[in-house]
C-alpha cells in the first residue's frame, strides 16, 4: 500500500511514561515510520514527571513496543525510529517547568506541533494554560484529549470551556479509538457506500440492535482510575455511544468532518432519556467475583489491587436504548460491556424481521436473517441468511456471507491508534468528537447514574469468566430476544 509521507511534525506526549504511550502510541508511531509515513526530521517528545534521561526512555520504550510488537519489531527500524524520540522531564502542574520543553523548540522552524494529553482529563485545563503561558501553543497546534473527558456533565464543559480558552475548536482531538478501528469505517462503508442495505436500515425491517464491548481482562493496573469511573462512564458514554451512532445516524450529505458529526449528534439528542423507574427496568450494573479467565483462577473486583474494599463501582452495564426518531421509532437497541467477561469481543448485530408469511415447512425457528460486523479479535462482516438445504423437499438451513477483513484485502489493517494519530497530523476532525457531542452524551448518561444513586441499585454479582449477572439476559429477553452469544 502506498503511503505519503506527512510534512514534518513535533508530537509531544504528555504522560511519556505511561501505558497508553508506551504500549500504544509508540508502537503506532513505530509502524507508521516503518511504512515510510514519517519524515526524518519530524520529533517524538515523550514528557513525564519521571527522572530519566533520553537513554532512559529509549530503554524503556525499546523494551515495551518490543513486547507489544513481537515479531514485527526489528532492530534496525527501531534504531532508525529511536533517531526521532526524545524524552524531557516536565511535572504537568508545575508550570516553571514547561519552560525546560519550550527551550527544545526555541531554534525550531514551525510546523505541525500536537500535544497529546495521555494524563487524567482534572489536568488538561491546567496543561492549557501552562503550555500557552510557556509559549507553546501556536497556529499550527492541536491537542488530543483522552477520555473520558470528565466524570459527567458539568466537569466535561468545565474542561472544554478551559481548553477551548487555549485552543480553538479547530484544533482540539476528542480521541475515541474505537472510531478509528477499520471495521467501524467498513461500517459507514457498508451503510453509506451500497445502495442494498440503505433501504433496509429502519424499524419495519430491523427487529432490534445489539452492541456489546467485552473484555476478558480485569481492571489490571488501573484500579485506581477504574475504582473512580466504572464501566458507564469509562465504556458507555463513548465508546459505546459512538458505535450506536454510527450504527443510527443518517447519511451525511458528504464525507466533510461537521457534516458526519452532525448527523451522530442528531442520534445522541434523540435519545430517550432514561429517569426514575425506567433506570431500574431498563439498565442493569454488575461487578464481578472471583472465577477463571482463559482456564486460570482471577481474583474478584474487591480483591484487585488499588480497589476499596466496599467498592460499589460497576463493572459491567448492559441497557435498553431507544431513539426517537422516525427511522428507529420502536426498534430497541441493546448496549453492553463489561470487564472479565467469557471473551474478548466487540461485535453488532442487526437483526432483521422474519418474512412476513412464511411457505417453507420446518423452517429454522429463530430469526434467519442477521448482520454480524465484528471490530476484534478479528474484523469481519457477516451476513446470514436461509438457503435450501442440499436433498429432497425445501428444508432450509442458516448460511453465512462472510468478509474477513484480514483475508480479503492483502495489506495489513491500520491499527486504530496509527491512523487517529495521522488524521491529526493531517487536521482531519471526522473520526473525533466536537464538543457538543460530548455534552449531549453525558446529558444523557448523568440520569442514569442518578437513578442507580436515588434507588440504591447496587452492581448485581457476576462470576468472572461468565457474561455477565443474569439480570442481562432477563433484561433482552423481556422483549423475546437473546444476546447473540446466548442463541
Amino acid at each position: 500500500m502506498k503511503v505519503t509521507v506527512l510534512p514534518t511534525f513535533d508530537m509531544v506526549l504528555l504522560g511519556g511514561t505511561g501505558d497508553l504511550v508506551t504500549r500504544k502510541l509508540l508502537p503506532a508511531l513505530y509502524r507508521r515510520h516503518v511504512a515510510g509515513q514519517i519524515s526524518a526530521d519530524s520529533r517524538i517528545i515523550g514528557v513525564a514527571r519521571t527522572d530519566f534521561s533520553r537513554s532512559d526512555y529509549l530503554s524503556l520504550s525499546q523494551k515495551t513496543c518490543q513486547a507489544f510488537l513481537k515479531e514485527e519489531f526489528d532492530l534496525a527500524h527501531w534504531e532508525a525510529f529511536a533517531v526521532l524520540l526524545d524524552y524531557i522531564k516536565v511535572d504537568a502542574e508545575i508550570a516553571s517547568d514547561y519552560a525546560r520543553l519550550a527551550a527544545s523548540f526555541t531554534h525550531r522552524a514551525e510546523v505541525v506541533r500536537v500535544f497529546f494529553f495521555s494524563t487524567a482529563s482534572d489536568l488538561f485545563a491546567g496543561i492549557c494554560e501552562n503550555l500557552n503561558n510557556a509559549g507553546l501553543v501556536t497556529n499550527l497546534s492541536r491537542v488530543v484529549l483522552e477520555k473520558p473527558l470528565g466524570h459527567d456533565m458539568l466537569s466535561a464543559d468545565f474542561i472544554n470551556h478551559q481548553v477551548g480558552r487555549v485552543f480553538a475548536e479547530r484544533q482540539i482531538y476528542r480521541i475515541d479509538h474505537y472510531l478509528g478501528k477499520e471495521a467501524v469505517q467498513n461500517l459507514m462503508a457498508l451503510r453509506f457506500g451500497n445502495a442494498l442495505f440503505e433501504p433496509l436500515w429502519r424499524r419495519g425491517l430491523i427487529k432490534h440492535v445489539q452492541i456489546t464491548v467485552a473484555e476478558e481482562l480485569g481492571v489490571e493496573r488501573r484500579g485506581h482510575f477504574y475504582d473512580k469511573t466504572g464501566a458507564l462512564r469509562d465504556m458507555v458514554q463513548n465508546h459505546l455511544l459512538q458505535l450506536l451512532c454510527i450504527m443510527a445516524m443518517e447519511p451525511p450529505a458528504s464525507s466533510d468532518p461537521d457534516a458526519v458529526r452532525d448527523e451522530k449528534l442528531k442520534v445522541l439528542r434523540a435519545l430517550k432519556p432514561l429517569r426514575g423507574q425506567d433506570v431500574l427496568t431498563k439498565t442493569v450494573r454488575g461487578q464481578y467475583k472471583a472465577g477463571a479467565a482463559g482456564g486460570v483462577a482471577v481474583p474478584g473486583y474487591l480483591n484487585e489491587t488499588n480497589i476499596a474494599p466496599d467498592s460499589t463501582t460497576e463493572t459491567f452495564v448492559a441497557l435498553k436504548v431507544e431513539i426517537d426518531t422516525w427511522r428507529w421509532a420502536g426498534v430497541p437497541f441493546y448496549l453492553r460491556t463489561g470487564k472479565r467477561l467469557q471473551d474478548r469481543v466487540t461485535e453488532l448485530v442487526v437483526t432483521f424481521d422474519e418474512v412476513p408469511h412464511p411457505i417453507f415447512e420446518n423452517s429454522p425457528s429463530h430469526t434467519a436473517n442477521e448482520l454480524l460486523i465484528r471490530l476484534q479479535p478479528d474484523e469481519s462482516i457477516t451476513l446470514t441468511i436461509l438457503a435450501k438445504n442440499p436433498g429432497e423437499g425445501m428444508r432450509l438451513k442458516p448460511v453465512s456471507l462472510g468478509l474477513d477483513l484480514g483475508d480479503s484485502f492483502r495489506t495489513p489493517s491500520l491499527d486504530a491508534y496509527e491512523r487517529l494519530l495521522m488524521d491529526t497530523v493531517k487536521g482531519n476532525l471526522t473520526l473525533f468528537m466536537r464538543r457538543d457531542e460530548v455534552d449531549a452524551a453525558w446529558r444523557w448518561i448523568d440520569p442514569i447514574r442518578a437513578g442507580w444513586e436515588q434507588f440504591d441499585e447496587k452492581p448485581k454479582i457476576y462470576v468472572a469468566g461468565s457474561w455477565g449477572p443474569a439480570a442481562s439476559s432477563a433484561l433482552i429477553s423481556r422483549d423475546g430476544f437473546s444476546w447473540h452469544d446466548e442463541l
